[in-house]
C-alpha cells in the first residue's frame, strides 16, 4: 500500500462521526461530573473523561489530512452542542431500535418497536433539519463539517 497525503473520503466521514460523537460526549461528561457525589462513580467519570480526551487528541492530528479542509475558527453558543447531542441520541435510538427489532420474536412487541423506530427516525430528521438550517451540521460541505468537528473537540478538551 502506498503512502497517501490525504485521507480517503469514507475514512474522513467515519472520523467526523467519531470526533463529533466523542466531543459531545466529553462536554456532557464534564458537565455531569460536577453533579456526581459518589467517589467511585466520580472516578469512573474522571477515567472516562481522560480516555475521551486522549481519543480526541489522537484523532485531531488527522484533520489536516482530510480532503478540502479549511483552517478557520469561530466561537458559537451552546446550541450546536445541545442539538448535536440530541442528534446523537436520535441516531443511537434508531440503531438501537433496528437491532432490537431483529431480535424480537413476539409480533405485538415488534409492532411497538417498529412504531417507536419510525418515531425515532422522524426525530432524527427534525433535529438534522434544525442543525442544517442553523449551520450546525453543514452535511454538504465537508470542509465546514470538519471545521466544526475540530472546533467542538478543542472546546471539549479546553473545558475544566
Amino acid at each position: 500500500m502506498d503512502e497517501r497525503r490525504t485521507l480517503a473520503w469514507h475514512e474522513t466521514l467515519e472520523m467526523h462521526e467519531l470526533v463529533a460523537f466523542q466531543s459531545n460526549g466529553l462536554i456532557r461528561l464534564k458537565k455531569m461530573i460536577r453533579e456526581v457525589k459518589d467517589p467511585q462513580l466520580r472516578q469512573l467519570y474522571s477515567v472516562s473523561i481522560q480516555a475521551v480526551e486522549q481519543n480526541l487528541r489522537e484523532l485531531l492530528p488527522f484533520f489536516p489530512q482530510a480532503p478540502h479542509r479549511e483552517d478557520e475558527e469561530e466561537e458559537r453558543a451552546d446550541n450546536p452542542f445541545y442539538s448535536g447531542d440530541l442528534l446523537g441520541f436520535a441516531k443511537t435510538s434508531v440503531r438501537s431500535y433496528a437491532i432490537a427489532i431483529t431480535e424480537t420474536a413476539t409480533p405485538q412487541l415488534r409492532n411497538v418497536l417498529v412504531k417507536q423506530l419510525n418515531a425515532a427516525i422522524q426525530l432524527h430528521a427534525q433535529v438534522y433539519r434544525y442543525m442544517y438550517q442553523h449551520g450546525y451540521y453543514p452535511s454538504y460541505n465537508l470542509s465546514e463539517l470538519l471545521k466544526n468537528d475540530v472546533r467542538n473537540a478543542n472546546r471539549a478538551l479546553s473545558m475544566k
